[in-house]
């Protein structure tokens, strides 16, 4: 169910002007906003329904100001919300009424690549594919390729452990975290991690603020692992009539060994929705649509190509279409890339849910969900990541239809539970946030919930920092 928009708890403070001018005193008038007109902007992240303006909004330049913030707004009594581009599908990043919003995309310096260690140490607001072209400049590489790369921020990435199409191989954003720089709610600044690519000294703190969604702190500065960059890639589409065959066919493909780093599904619906939009000449009968990607060395390319198109024709495959050019293969990862604004265009309100499920699971998962939206009488458009069972079923709404939005809400609850029952998690790649905290405890468990509740307690006390995400 999708939560309400966050109002400020009585037990809360809003900004006021003493502490407005306290903030302004640390990093000018100028990047301190409080006109409704100027706030209005960070009220909302990329989640549909779910916004609420901020009492201002602080923009440091220097990482060196944000533990006086951070210190000046919670001794004040007042939430603080920190966010990036506000790229974020889980309401991670929506303010509370009366709240100070911490913005971090003026911290987006590259500090330092480091071609001996093969790490690279940014600032949080560097724009995600940045981090990949400073990377490409050394002829490293950086895997994560979150669908928003063009505008997320790191800190971002870092605060949502975001993932991506190329997760089979590479995995996520917490697989190249080696270090973090972050300010605790206290203003007290620490160092976690470092350059070693072995560290088993003391608990692993670290891990820990991964994927904490701003809850426990706010991270300045972020030391990544980088790869050799590869040498080839060669990218194939192939089409299925039915669910069943795509879904065997990955898992066939993993079954002879070999480990694509994409593997990208798009359910009839979405096909439909990306040709008319894109005009890329897509069968629209098909039922399933498999966009699969091999990098590497050019032999292993070559060999694990050839038997993924094997693999493919094995499966009833209808068609296998493969790149022969840079611009070839542009133009299938289109197909995957553009399936968000194709399904965006279709209705006014476009909600794009995130469920995760062994693979084993997902021909069952995706045919649930289009009995689902029969059963409820809405329209799901479904695309993902098949390779690591990372689904996307994509609601496409009006949000003024109540009526619409109650069977939405029906068919939303169905599919978390079904995820959770075939042993899934409701949330692969775009956080908790809002949006899913009704779910979580349902996932973890008593036990679980209150042991993350706890840490949640120890390392902020008053609840201060992004209050009300993940749980209450």
């Amino acid at each position: 169910m999708i939560a309400a928009s966050p109002a400020t708890p009585a037990n809360y403070n809003r900004a006021d002007a003493a502490l407005i001018d306290t903030l302004r005193g640390v990093v000018g008038a100028d990047n301190v906003l409080t006109e409704a007109i100027d706030v209005a902007p960070y009220a909302f992240d990329g989640t549909a329904m779910l916004k609420q303006r901020p009492a201002c909004v602080v923009f440091p330049t220097e990482r060196s100001q944000v533990p006086a913030i951070v210190k000046a707004v919670t001794s004040a009594g007042v939430p603080l919300v920190t966010r990036g581009s506000g790229t974020g599908l889980s309401g991670g990043s929506v303010p509370l009424d009366g709240a100070v919003t911490l913005v971090m995309t003026q911290l987006d310096k590259v500090i330092e690549v480091d071609t001996a260690n093969l790490t690279i140490r940014v600032e949080p607001g560097v724009i995600t594919m940045k981090v990949d072209q400073e990377a490409a400049k050394h002829g490293l590489f950086y895997p994560p390729d979150p669908g928003s790369q063009k505008i997320s921020t790191i800190g971002g990435n870092v605060a949502e452990n975001s993932g991506g199409l190329r997760g089979l191989k590479y995995g996520v954003t917490r697989d190249y975290v080696m270090g973090l720089r972050v300010v605790l709610a206290d203003g007290e600044e620490v160092w976690l991690g470092n350059q070693c690519v072995k560290d088993v000294a003391g608990y692993n703190l670290r891990d820990l603020f991964i994927g904490s969604e701003g809850t426990l702190g706010v991270v300045t500065e972020v030391l990544l692992k980088l790869l050799p960059r590869p040498q080839a890639r060669r990218t194939m589409v192939a089409t299925f009539a039915t669910l069943e065959s795509a879904a065997q066919a990955v898992s066939d493909i993993i079954a002879r060994k070999i480990v694509p780093c994409t593997v990208e599904f798009l359910d009839q619906t979405t096909i439909r929705c990306v040709d008319d939009y894109a005009n890329l000449g897509l069968p629209l009968d098909a039922a399933a649509l498999l966009l699969l990607e091999s990098d590497g060395h050019p032999a292993v390319v070559e060999e694990e190509s050839a038997a993924m198109h094997q693999a493919l024709i094995d499966n009833n495959a209808t068609n296998v279409e493969t790149a022969q050019t840079v611009e070839d293969a542009e133009r299938l990862l289109t197909a995957r890339r553009a399936a968000f604004s194709a399904l965006a265009r279709v209705s006014p309100t476009t909600i794009l849910e995130d469920v995760t499920v062994p693979r084993s699971e997902l021909a069952a998962v995706v045919k649930f969900i289009a009995g689902c939206a029969e059963r409820h009488n809405v329209r799901i458009g479904v695309f993902g990541h098949m390779g690591d069972g990372n689904l996307h079923p994509t609601f496409l709404v009006d949000e003024r239809n109540a009526d619409e939005m109650h069977r939405f809400e029906a068919a939303l609850e169905e599919i978390v539970d079904e995820t959770l029952r075939r042993g899934g998690t409701i949330t692969g790649e775009h956080g908790v946030g809002l949006a899913k905290k009704p779910f979580l405890r349902r996932q973890l468990g008593d036990g679980s919930f209150e042991l993350l509740r706890k840490v949640k307690q120890a390392l902020d006390p008053q609840w201060l920092l992004n209050p009300g995400k993940v749980f209450d």
